[in-house]
């Protein structure tokens, strides 16, 4: 074996088994593999070596002890020193220059609602992870993903350029592919006591959330399956995404477009045209209608000053005519409207052209997935914040209310549109930093009093919004994202005309909340029970 490397392979992915031992084989490593690996490479006309041979034994309990060997590990972690060398051949031990594994598929199994304990522990992997740590820490060329495969063949035939870097980051995803591993199955074992993620790096902003704070970086779940996370939409031109931007198109506009999909799906059956615009992280336009012509010119005219600069996101590709719209509706002298990011199912060359901004400023992207948007596009994982030295863990926000569920406490029952209405105004408002209080009439928002320290505050706050943007508030419905703790709050909606309120119960004062708005002359006051409905989001 003078003069040539080895290599060792052991994977559960079979893909392209073949060409990669075929071209290790070509570059002059010879080739041990571990049972069915080596059996297939082995069909394959390529000489291999079954790693039982360098172990001195086959695979014991059922094939759970293959590649847990001194032998082995002693191939990977020794050094290329006189000494270490002299006693791998004292041994009768190769050293092993390249390793290839991959993993049991663990994580699949655990989601799999069929599986049982048993399948469980048998597809929990010990030696995958203890033979990529170890390649790990012996810097060897060590392959943990079936797409490095090719990578690597290519890296070697051109030479190795830059080994010793190139070496060190295939290192360090090893170690980030064991680590994953043994989390999952540390929080399957642990359960809710052990919490934990990793990611990987994706993206590097040029600063955080203000231009002094650096280290700003997007690191996302590995084979994460979330259709609508940040690193399954395109980008069409335009600078690169910040941190900002990630943070409120990724998380706060997709949960507030997500939800007010899932409300109409879940209360009518079926999701109209929507269209959400948002500055800081909360919505200053939103709407829903029968087409995207209507709904883009809605979202647009709910507060026309504050989606100047602001972020938008559509359930719908964007073609030429819609991309004047979002650009010049009600602009005067031929001005364009300058947005941040324009977020869409789609987009025509056409719609780019006339979206871009000559700064390059207004950032474009794309995902199909926001065309089928609904009850399953809800984010179902687990949310966690920073708290110093720990993070803070909840349940996400996935309850949606049936809104004929609703307790009538005054008034009579709504129409159909302003069920519509308010399951906008709703939906809005629970994806809103609280306390919040959100007005909504014929299909779009109005006014969106958000982050108040008090129900008066917020309801106040909506309606000047409403004001400001020229809207009459008269005949409007209006969403709380709690209970009314006196009538004071909810007097202030109806003096200035709101018809329908949907709040939630479970104040000592709800029935003189219900006496003060039956007074008023409201149409309908609605609640939900605030254990089961209360809206709060972005304490």
């Amino acid at each position: 074996m003078a003069g040539k490397e080895n290599a060792l392979i052991s994977v559960y992915n079979k893909d392209g088994l073949e060409e990669f031992a075929d071209g290790l084989s070509t570059q002059g490593f010879n080739i041990y593999a571990s049972g069915g690996t080596a059996k297939r490479i082995g069909e394959a006309g390529i000489q291999v070596t079954d790693v039982a041979e360098l172990v001195g034994g086959n695979a014991i309990l059922g094939h759970r002890v293959v590649t847990l060997s001194r032998e082995v590990h002693a191939a990977l972690l020794a050094q290329k020193t006189p000494g270490d060398i002299a006693e791998l051949d004292r041994l009768g031990i190769p050293l092993i220059d390249l390793v290839a594994v991959d993993m049991y598929p663990l994580r699949d199994t655990i989601a799999n609602p069929d599986s049982t304990e048993h399948d469980i522990i048998e597809q929990t992997d010990i030696g995958g992870p203890t033979m990529l740590r170890s390649a790990a820490k012996g810097r060897r060329i060590v392959l943990s993903r079936v797409e490095q495969r090719p990578e690597v063949l290519k890296w070697l035939a051109d030479g190795r350029p830059d080994e010793e870097e190139f070496r060190r980051q295939l290192a360090g995803i090893a170690e980030l592919e064991a680590a994953a591993y043994i989390l999952e199955s540390a929080k399957y074992i642990g359960g809710p006591a052990v919490f934990g993620f990793i990611g990987e790096k994706v993206a590097e902003p040029l600063y955080g959330e203000n231009p002094w704070q650096g280290g700003a970086c997007i690191y996302m779940e590995r084979n994460g399956k979330n259709p609508l996370a940040y690193d399954r939409y395109e980008q069409h031109g335009g600078i690169e995404t910040s941190y900002n931007n990630v943070v409120e198109f990724a998380e706060r506009m997709t949960q507030t477009i997500t939800h007010i999909a899932a409300g109409f799906e879940h209360n009518f059956g079926e999701v109209p045209a929507l269209a959400l615009g948002v500055k800081h992280g909360n919505a200053c336009g939103a709407a829903y209608a029968d087409t995207p012509q209507e709904v883009i010119k809605k979202m647009l005219e709910g507060d026309e000053r504050a989606i100047f600069g602001g972020s938008i996101m559509l359930n719908f590709e964007v073609d030429e005519e819609l991309a004047e719209l979002l650009v010049g509706h009600d602009m005067k002298d031929g001005q364009k409207r300058l947005l941040d990011i324009v977020i869409a199912a789609g987009v025509t060359d056409e719609a780019k052209d006339i979206l871009q901004r000559k700064t390059g400023k207004l950032r474009l992207l794309t995902n199909p997935a926001l065309v089928s948007l609904g009850m399953d596009s809800l984010d179902t994982a687990q949310r966690f914040r920073y708290i110093p030295d720990g993070v803070a863990v909840q349940d996400n926000y996935t309850y949606i209310p049936k809104i004929r569920r609703a307790e009538l406490l005054a008034g009579g029952w709504i129409n159909p549109e302003q069920e519509r209405d308010l399951v906008l105004a709703w939906a809005v408002g629970s994806t809103s930093n609280s306390n919040t209080i959100t007005v909504v009439e014929n299909g779009m928002v109005i006014g969106n009093g958000v982050g108040q320290q008090d129900r008066v505050g917020a309801a106040e706050l909506a309606l000047k919004r409403a004001e400001d943007a020229k809207h009459d508030s008269d005949g409007a419905v209006a969403y709380s994202d709690s209970f009314f703790p006196y009538p004071d709050g909810a007097e202030v909606l109806a003096d200035a005309g709101v018809k329908v309120i949907l709040a939630t119960s479970g104040s000592v004062n709800d029935p003189n909340v219900a006496d003060a708005l039956k007074a008023k002359g409201i149409q309908s006051f609605l609640t939900l029970p605030d254990k089961t409905s209360r809206g709060f989001f972005g304490h």
